[in-house]
Order: structure tokens, then C-alpha cells, then sequence
């Protein structure tokens, strides 16, 4: 199944409002992919730029804006930069946002940045590290379930700050991650009140896909199930 298919079916079995998102590390851009015209803010708002539909590379000067996502996705900061991210760190540490020892514990994307390659996973010019899924919770429920019937599941807690950390954990780990989101994201992003991130690694999407269709019927038998023990007549009866 390739990457049309998936991200075709992903979104419409889920019903997601947005393409799922496939982002690639590189070392040098594929043909035909335009670098992005216009920085982010952030680097999750590249994350809102694909699932728009557009398909584009950034470098690592596009993500000095953000040196909170650039410690994640593994940018060496020039000096200046750098100051920044200690400065910002030092305002969460100050608004008991997070603790410095906790600092460590982020995960950060392991090896040289290159470019990273924007796309929605039915458009993506070349084979994802990881697919970003953003969906309400009931969506990521579903789409949890899939992955622990492909046996791909994350087995850590679902994270919080920052958004952008569930990359390179998902890459790292080989697994599923699950993220809240951060506040930082919600305001670049849009992410609604209701949203989240499900992260999948690239390698393991077509598994999970596999398993959706059977974990969707599930549950539609399962909810008349629990709906008659309930007593709740079902809206399709």
C-alpha cells in the first residue's frame, strides 16, 4: 500500500478534517520540491502549512524562529540563537511552566539536519520518518487501538510540552507517540480544544492503516453492544 493510499484511506475511514502529515529528514532536498517561501514563527506551523496541501522542504535557518523546535528536531543554533533558547527555557523555568532538570528529558531528533520535507501523506515525494495525525480524540482513540492491534504502540505517557518533542520520540522509538499538544501549538496551529497528535513512524503507517477498517467495525459493535446494556437506543435504529 503506498503513500497515496495511505493517507487516502487514513483520512477517510477516520474522517479526519485534515490530511494526515508526512514529514521527512533529509540530507539534501528531492527533485522538484520547492524550499518554503516564507519562515514560521514556529516549526509545528510548517506541520499546518502541509496539511493545506502544500509540499515543501525547509533548511535549518527556517527553524531558528523557534529554538525550542529546533532543539527537537536536532538544529545546531548559531550562537545568538542559542542565547534565546536559554532565555525562553529560563522564562518557562521562571513561570514554574517546567523545571530545568526536566530540560534533559526532551526528546531531541538524533543526527546532522539537512532538510526536512513538508507534505500530506498522499502527496509526499519520498518515503516518511514520521506521520502526523491530528484528529479529535475520539479519532486518535481509534487510530491508538490500530496501532496497538499492528503492534507498533508507544507504551509512554501521552505528551504535553512541547508539541514538537512527539517527533523525534516516535522516530527514535520506532513507535507510536501521543501528544496533547502545547499552548504554543495551539496558537500556531489552530489545534482545537478537543485535538491532539498522534505520531507514527514513517516504516509503520501501512500497518496501522491494515488494522483500522477491523478496529472501526469494532467499535461500531461495540457501541450498539454497550448502547443495549445501557439502554440507549442507537441514532441508526
Amino acid at each position: 500500500m503506498n503513500q497515496t493510499i495511505q493517507g487516502t484511506r487514513l483520512q477517510e475511514l477516520l474522517g479526519l478534517s485534515l490530511p494526515p502529515v508526512a514529514i521527512t529528514f533529509r540530507s539534501t532536498a528531492p527533485a522538484g520540491v520547492s524550499r518554503i517561501e516564507a519562515v514560521a514563527p514556529a516549526g509545528c506551523g510548517y506541520w499546518r502549512l502541509a496539511a493545506e496541501g502544500k509540499v515543501f522542504y525547509t533548511e535549518a535557518p527556517d527553524h531558528y524562529t523557534c529554538p525550542v523546535g529546533a532543539h527537537t528536531h536536532g538544529v545546531e543554533l548559531p550562537p545568538q540563537t542559542a542565547g534565546e533558547l536559554n532565555a525562553i527555557v529560563q522564562t518557562m523555568v521562571d513561570l514554574q511552566y517546567i523545571k530545568m532538570e526536566e530540560i534533559p528529558t526532551i526528546p531531541r531528533r538524533q543526527g546532522g539536519f539537512g532538510v526536512a520535507v513538508y507534505a500530506p501523506l498522499d502527496k509526499t515525494p519520498c518515503e516518511p520518518d514520521v506521520v502526523l495525525v491530528r484528529g479529535t480524540v475520539r479519532q486518535l482513540m481509534i487510530l491508538a487501538e490500530a496501532a496497538q492491534a499492528a503492534g507498533v504502540a508507544g507504551g509512554g505517557a501521552t505528551m504535553g510540552r512541547p508539541t514538537c518533542a512527539v517527533l523525534p520520540e516516535s522516530i527514535q522509538s520506532g513507535k507510536t507517540a501521543t501528544s496533547f499538544g502545547c499552548i504554543g501549538n495551539r496558537v500556531y496551529t489552530g489545534l482545537g480544544d478537543d485535538e491532539g497528535y498522534y505520531a507514527v513512524p514513517g516504516s509503520k503507517i501501512g500497518e496501522v492503516v491494515g488494522k483500522l477498517a477491523t478496529i472501526m467495525e469494532a467499535n461500531r459493535q461495540l457501541q450498539l453492544f454497550h448502547q443495549t446494556r445501557a439502554g440507549i437506543r442507537s441514532a441508526q435504529s
